[in-house]
Order: C-alpha cells, then sequence, then structure tokens
C-alpha cells in the first residue's frame, strides 16, 4: 500500500474519525482507524460497536490497500507536520511509514482483519437543514442525563412526526424540548418514526455538520442492532440507538397559563452569575418575582450572602421559588432570544412544586424551543 495526500485534508479527515472514539477503550483493536486507499481515492473509518464514523477524501494511490493504525497518535501526528504532502506506505516489516518533508515517523499495524465491519445503513431518510439541526442539540443536549445508571436519559429522544423533527432530553429534574423542520422527500408518513441517540454522539454530530448544508438522517437495522446514521457531504455517523422507553415527559408541558415574568435574557444570567458565587454547589438560589422585578437571594457559608435585581415583567400574583442556578443558567444560554418568558405551571397536587416553563419571549411565532425545571425546596 502507498498513497500521496494534502496534508491538511489528512488531518482533518483523521480528526473527524477519532473524534467519537473513547478516550480508553478496553479493546485495542477498537483505537485503531481503518485506511483504505482504492482508485476512488482514500477512505478512513472508525468504530467501537456503538459509535462509527467514516470519510473519503482524495488521494493520489500509488499501491492500493487496506491499513489499520492507532487513530488518536495518528491523529496528533498530522496535526503537527510541516506544510508538504504526506506519503504512507507499508514497510518491509509491515509497519506503518509516514513521510512529509523531512519528518518521517514508523508506526506499528494492527491486526485488520480483527477489526469489526463498519455499520452500513440503508432505511428510511430524511433531511435537516444542518445549521437548525446543530443549534436545536445544543439547546437540548445538555439536559441529557450524565449518569449511566439509568441509560434511558444519557440520550436525546428523536422523534419524526410529518414535517417535523423533535429533539427531547431529561435528567429527571428538566426538559429541553425543540423542533426542526424534517424533510422525509415527500414520503408522507402516519406514524412517528423514534432514536434514542446517546447525547454525547448527537453533540459531536452537532458540532462537526453545524456548517454542512442540508443533513441526511437514515433509520436503519432492527431488534438490538438498530442503528441512526447523519451524513453530510462526504462524512457519516453512526450510532447505536439506546434501548428503553424514554418517559413520556411531554405531557408535562403546560397548555397555556397567563401567569408569566418577562426578563431580559443576558441580565439575569449575568445577575445568577454573581449572586450564585457564594452559595454551596448543590444549593438553590431564590427568586422572588413581583411587579418591581425579580430578585436574587443566596446565602452561602462563613456567613456569605449575596442580593441583586433585575427588571421584569410580571403577568399575575407574586411568586417565590428556588431554582438551581446552573440549570437555569443553562436554559437561559439556549434560549437564544433578547427577552425570555418564564411561567409558572399550577399543579393539582398542593403539596408538590410546579415546574417553570422557559421559553424565548417572541412575537407572532410558535415556540420551538421550551424547558421546564422543577423548582428546589426552600429550607427557610
Amino acid at each position: 500500500m502507498k498513497f500521496h495526500v494534502n496534508r491538511d485534508v489528512f488531518s482533518e479527515a483523521v480528526s473527524f474519525v477519532v473524534k467519537l472514539l473513547p478516550q480508553r477503550n478496553p479493546q485495542p483493536i477498537l483505537a485503531g482507524v481503518l485506511i483504505e486507499a482504492s482508485e476512488d481515492g482514500l477512505s478512513l473509518a472508525a468504530f467501537d460497536y456503538e459509535a462509527s464514523a467514516r470519510t473519503t477524501i482524495e488521494a493520489t494511490v500509488d499501491e492500493p490497500g487496506t491499513i489499520l493504525v492507532h487513530g488518536r497518535l495518528l491523529s496528533e501526528i498530522a496535526s503537527r507536520l510541516p506544510n508538504a504532502p504526506i506519503q504512507i506506505e507499508v514497510g518491509e516489516d509491515d509497519g506503518i511509514v509516514l513521510t512529509c518533508g523531512s519528518a518521517r515517523f514508523t508506526l506499528a499495524s494492527m491486526p485488520v482483519q480483527e477489526y469489526p465491519a463498519i455499520p452500513e445503513v440503508s432505511g428510511e431518510s430524511g433531511l435537516v437543514p444542518a445549521e437548525d439541526f446543530a443549534t436545536a442539540i445544543a439547546q437540548v443536549a445538555f439536559a441529557a442525563s450524565r449518569d449511566d445508571v439509568t441509560p434511558v436519559l444519557t440520550g436525546v429522544q428523536l422523534e419524526v412526526a410529518g414535517t417535523e423533527l423533535s429533539l427531547v432530553a431529561t435528567d429527571r429534574y428538566r426538559v429541553a424540548l425543540r423542533d426542526v423542520k424534517f424533510d422525509g422527500g415527500g414520503v408522507a408518513s402516519d406514524e412517528s418514526t423514534t432514536a434514542l441517540v446517546p447525547a454525547r454522539t448527537l453533540t459531536e454530530v452537532g458540532k462537526t455538520f453545524a456548517h454542512s448544508g442540508d443533513i441526511q438522517i437514515s433509520f436503519s437495522g432492527s431488534g438490538d442492532r438498530e442503528i441512526i446514521a447523519f451524513t453530510a457531504g462526504n462524512k457519516t455517523v453512526t450510532s447505536l440507538l439506546i434501548k428503553g422507553n424514554f418517559p413520556p415527559v411531554r405531557r408535562l408541558f403546560p397548555e397555556q397559563t397567563d401567569h408569566y415574568a418577562v426578563v431580559n435574557t443576558a441580565e439575569l444570567a449575568e445577575a445568577v452569575r454573581r449572586v450564585a458565587l457564594v452559595l454551596d454547589r448543590s444549593a438553590p438560589l431564590r427568586f422572588t418575582f413581583t411587579a418591581d422585578g425579580v430578585s436574587m437571594d443566596a446565602s452561602g457559608t462563613e456567613q456569605a450572602r449575596a442580593t441583586e435585581s433585575v427588571d421584569a415583567t410580571l403577568t399575575g400574583e407574586d411568586v417565590t421559588l428556588g431554582l438551581n442556578p446552573q440549570y437555569l443558567l443553562e436554559a437561559l444560554g439556549a434560549v437564544k432570544s433578547e427577552f425570555a418568558r418564564i411561567t409558572f405551571t399550577s399543579s393539582d397536587n398542593a403539596n408538590k412544586l410546579s415546574p417553570v416553563l422557559i421559553t424565548p419571549q417572541t412575537s407572532g411565532t410558535p415556540e420551538s424551543f421550551k424547558y421546564l425545571l422543577q423548582p428546589n425546596l426552600l429550607l427557610r
């Protein structure tokens, strides 16, 4: 095997395929990047049985062949090479020889025959605008749980119904929901399609494909090997779906209520960051909403205390409640509008705190982003 390739193109391709690989892999073979050289150019792929990434790039192939080499090491080397074409070939002892300018590296090859087959996807598919989809992922994925004890909560639920794709995530304390347009290619379906995708994988998809025009989303497989694929240009990412039933969190969102406050998103976020400095990490921040605005009160350790208020317009009665400041800040960061509406919901259970609904305050357009946050008990 022997080929020549542009340094920047090769470095970007290797960086893309290794991003989804875990930092520590129990099987050393899965730390490899599979490189196939043929008449059509160069194909690079990585797979750890759960997620895969594949891309094709142009290269001058002198001798076709396939090699498997340690991915992260190759990525670090490629990113630091001098500005010259890269030549890679198999050496006499089956080692991989990489030459770029006066730099020369000899890397150990890994057994290609032991590497698992990269998943192929051939199922129902549709298109979403890449920029909208990337924004939606950023608005929702942070609300997924980071605790592997309950795997279904570590994913983002993708739901396709007609011409709309919904992304939903929850960690039991909050729920984030965002809708984007979905083009199913004119194939109308009354049945909704759902896919529970690991939040970490979906986040990388959003970062990688944010400026790719349209992203093709394909659903494939069955049983324990259901997968979803995201394709844009010459890049494809696949992910094994999380098995299990995602909780029915949509019913938690209120229909309509006239008890809400409207605040300047940036002003409230800055005030929350300042006041929360004196709080213990898990302590709630006390908010009081009145006709004069919203005031924050934090009592921390070592007699530290902070208060601040910002302007707000309140419709309905005064409200005092405790909110997790970090969860609120993440919601305000996801609102993506100058003003945010904080709606106070009501519950049939007088002994149970009702969640607050946070949405962008925009006129005339239906809300595509909603965030539900459960208040904390105040001990004073």
